[in-house]
């Protein structure tokens, strides 16, 4: 070729081919693959001396495995690890009940059964770990109050394809968790139809309203499987989701736009109440307005109190207030039915709920004590302000009309903002503290009904 060139043509194919020589060389320097192994296949340097083979052999023999999955696999699997390694330390039970992986020729086999394209975070989630079994307590999270149960398994893939979902209101829906008690679980709309986006991840809730049940509202609890695990996981291994009896007690609801602070705490002396709350979507309706949300307080003494600061709760006060700004204000002898005694260093839990006929609420007030070493000095102890609101949810327009007739629109669902929700219906909010739990063993039996209410 060089001999028909002319002398600046000959130079240029020239450095052509000394440019490729430097690039075949550059791409045989094996350093420069360890980079690419770690930041895509988080590949460590003990995993690499097992293999015994070079990065870039290491990298090529994973890419054409899980290549498809390059821009979610170290998100995914640094998610997988951190909960692994988090659980395995404090709660190793749970550990046993996740599968291994699952083969890219089942991912396509359940594509082919259920005739929809499963997302490539969800695939690439499941090529690490297979969901778990059906066991108590669930991956996924648990909450308890006395008479109410809850506990999320995270689906494999063959039993969530077995709970495809293909009848009106939820068209083309695939659960991702279950809850054995209940019967709850979270869904991923796989297309865009009935007013979902694809993808989405909600909670359903049947319009009790409607005659037509296929009216189903929705609580959305995430926009994509990748921001609804990671999520989910940072927040467990954070310790925002404590662990208790081998279990993770799901205190705040992991998906919705929280109002109050985290730091939601109030020290009165050698005392100090915090609060976290969480948002029932099983015991809850969009249609009649109806939101159940419970709450866990911890009161503790400091360690460095004196002996005679002990002291014994005799009463609460709550100041509950609604989103229309309406003013509930309750009083009761004790808390679950019980007067704690606190001493230096003693921290005393209960769970306590309530409803609002808003989607969102706050709650405040004091205990009343009484000294141990002199019983006539009574004191008040602060609860602070907790706010407490539900998901953004959408609507069904498969609304009952006059005469009995259904409106079929469910291709038209309304997205609502929850600060924006209007209700007409008047339903006091409630402070069941008579139907509080402060046990820590969830080991509750399953529900025979809604929640009961105690004023």
């Amino acid at each position: 070729v060089l001999l028909f060139c002319n002398p600046i043509e000959q130079f240029y194919v020239y450095s052509c081919c000394y440019l490729s020589r430097r690039l075949n060389q550059l791409s045989s320097h094996d350093p420069l693959w360890k980079r690419h192994c770690k930041k895509y296949w988080l590949i460590s340097d003990e995993e690499k001396s097992q293999r015994n083979q070079s990065w870039k052999a290491i990298f090529i023999s994973t890419y054409s495995d899980l290549g498809r999955y390059i821009r979610y696999y170290a998100t995914l699997k640094k998610a997988w690890d951190d909960l692994e390694k988090y659980l395995g330390q404090r709660c190793p039970r749970m550990i046993g009940s996740l599968k291994e992986s699952v083969r890219e020729e089942d991912l396509d086999a359940v594509e082919a059964q259920i005739g929809c394209k499963l997302p490539d975070d969800y695939r690439c989630s499941f090529r690490i770990h297979n969901g778990q079994k059906l066991v108590v307590p669930g991956l996924m999270g648990s909450m308890a109050l006395s008479n109410h149960y809850r506990s999320e398994d995270l689906l494999d893939i063959d039993t969530a394809a077995g709970g495809f979902q293909q009848r009106l209101g939820l068209k083309q829906c695939l659960p991702l968790t279950f809850c054995i008690h209940t019967g709850l679980s979270q869904y991923m709309a796989l297309e865009s139809v009935e007013g979902r986006n694809k993808y989405e991840i909600f909670y359903q809730c049947p319009d009790q309203m409607a005659r037509n049940p296929s009216a189903i509202d929705m609580f959305i609890t995430g926009t994509s499987y990748l921001e609804w695990f990671t999520s989910y996981v940072n927040k467990v291994v954070t310790g925002g989701y404590p662990i208790i009896r081998d279990q993770i007690f799901r205190q705040c609801f992991p998906f919705c736009r929280y109002v109050h602070d985290k730091e939601c705490v109030a020290t009165t002396g050698d005392i100090t109440v915090s609060v976290s709350t969480s948002f029932l979507p099983e015991l809850s309706s969009v249609h009649p307005p109806h939101y159940f949300f419970t709450y866990r307080i911890r009161i503790e003494m400091s360690k460095d109190a004196l002996p005679e600061k002990s002291c014994q709760l005799d009463s609460r006060y709550w100041r509950i207030t609604n989103a229309k700004g309406d003013v509930e204000e309750v009083q009761g002898p004790g808390v679950v039915g019980e007067f704690p005694i606190i001493s230096p260093g003693r921290v005393y839990e209960y769970t306590s709920c309530t409803t609002f006929s808003t989607t969102s609420g706050y709650m405040e007030g004091y205990y009343t004590f009484h000294c141990l070493y002199y019983k006539d000095k009574f004191f008040n102890v602060t609860i602070p302000r907790f706010h407490m609101v539900c998901p953004t949810f959408k609507v069904s327009t498969a609304r009952m009309v006059s005469g009995g007739a259904v409106v079929l629109a469910l291709d038209c669902l309304v997205e609502t903002n929850h600060n924006e929700y209007a209700v007409d219906e008047d339903e006091d909010s409630t402070d069941t503290d008579e139907y509080e739990d402060r046990r820590r063993v969830l080991d509750i039996p399953a529900p025979s009904g809604r929640c009961p209410r105690h004023t």
